[in-house]
């Protein structure tokens, strides 16, 4: 790779879009080209006033086809809404056939592509082929703490019987709508059926790492099964997303579970709360924003990552998500075309950060 900046364009402006704007601008071996915005609203307004780091020279458009036509190295994609891979999977295909390299936080099921959808998989394999380009999904988790790291604790291991990773999260700082309530359920009430209670609505998502440790462990999966649970806040909770009544749902505990020679062997389990006294019978950690790892085997493991402080974990958390993707960028472009995944590239090292 030579010593010109990677050129860069960042796919939307929310909370992801806005940390990769802030992180882009600051290092010097990457260069901010374009960013597209889906709103007319934000049309024409500078990049660093969207990011809240001031004006930076860069003006922001809803024109996705005039960003491409710069040619950039790479997009950092974090657009997200109701439509998710509907909308994102069309936007990739277009990159890929460009050229065009994309690492994304959009897609969590792409970050073992072996575990995605196999048309879809497919179809954006033939386009990083035909575009000679890659595509790249992570995030915090999926795409760190149940996969990645569980790897590099396993290469302690000599036996293993199962592996489970935690997320013991409060959400109560989380603002999408949507997210919180239509699809995990929050602030609804009991006979309400929220979407990630369908059955196989976990399996786009946290499949595919679940897959990916059998994958690099050399294990069959007999299967991959789900686990919903929730309970009711007794109390009316304000939070980021809106007010959560009484008697609406307050947590929720999930388990997307693989099943090996007929035993649970390796779980992703997610416990997210809107308050930290609700459910008290379920896991908790002694701090908010904790991802738990236990191995049993020999040895046993156990690895606590926390993110944070217990009052700005959601926010920092944000920040480590963001970065996945961002710090990726340069082995992404120097891949080899497709569709790669952490088990794929090298370790995805921040640059200029000390």
């Amino acid at each position: 790779m030579s010593d010109a900046p990677i050129r860069v364009v960042v796919w939307a402006t929310g909370w992801t879009g806005t940390l990769a704007i802030r992180s882009i601008h600051r290092r010097p071996d990457l260069e901010l080209v374009g960013v597209w915005v889906h709103s007319a609203e934000k049309d024409g307004r500078d990049a660093g006033d969207l990011a809240g780091i001031g004006p930076i020279g860069l003006a922001a458009t809803t024109d996705g086809d005039a960003l491409l036509d710069l040619a950039p190295d790479c997009v950092v994609y974090t657009a997200s809404g109701p439509e998710r891979d509907a909308v994102a999977v069309p936007d990739y295909e277009r990159m890929l056939e460009r050229g065009v390299n994309v690492v994304t936080v959009s897609s969590p099921g792409l970050v073992f592509p072996t575990g995605f959808d196999a048309p879809v998989r497919d179809r954006l394999a033939a386009a990083a082929t035909k575009g000679g380009a890659s595509l790249y999904a992570s995030g915090i988790e999926p795409g760190f703490a149940g996969d990645q790291l569980v790897l590099t604790l396993l290469t302690m291991s000599d036996t293993i019987t199962s592996v489970r990773t935690q997320e013991i999260f409060r959400y109560d700082e989380y603002p999408v709508t949507f997210m919180m309530f239509d699809v995990f359920g929050f602030g609804k009430p009991m006979d309400y059926t929220p979407l990630m209670s369908y059955e196989g609505a976990q399996l786009t998502t946290w499949g595919p790492p679940v897959r990916m440790v059998a994958h690099a462990l050399g294990a069959e999966l007999d299967g991959i099964r789900e686990t919903y649970e929730r309970r009711v806040t007794d109390r009316t909770l304000e939070v980021a997303a809106g007010v959560i009544e009484a008697g609406t749902v307050g947590a929720i505990r999930m388990e997307t579970i693989g099943v090996v020679d007929g035993r649970d062997a390796i779980v992703i389990e997610h416990v997210n709360r809107m308050a930290d006294d609700l459910a008290p019978d379920w896991p908790t950690a002694d701090r908010d924003g904790t991802y738990r790892i236990v191995v049993e085997g020999n040895p046993g493991l156990q690895c606590e990552l926390t993110v944070g402080t217990p009052e700005t974990a959601s926010a920092e958390g944000m920040v480590a998500t963001t970065q996945r993707i961002v710090n990726a960028v340069p082995m992404v472009v120097d891949a080899a075309p497709g569709l790669v995944s952490s088990l794929d590239v090298p370790l995805t090292l921040p640059r200029h950060a000390l």
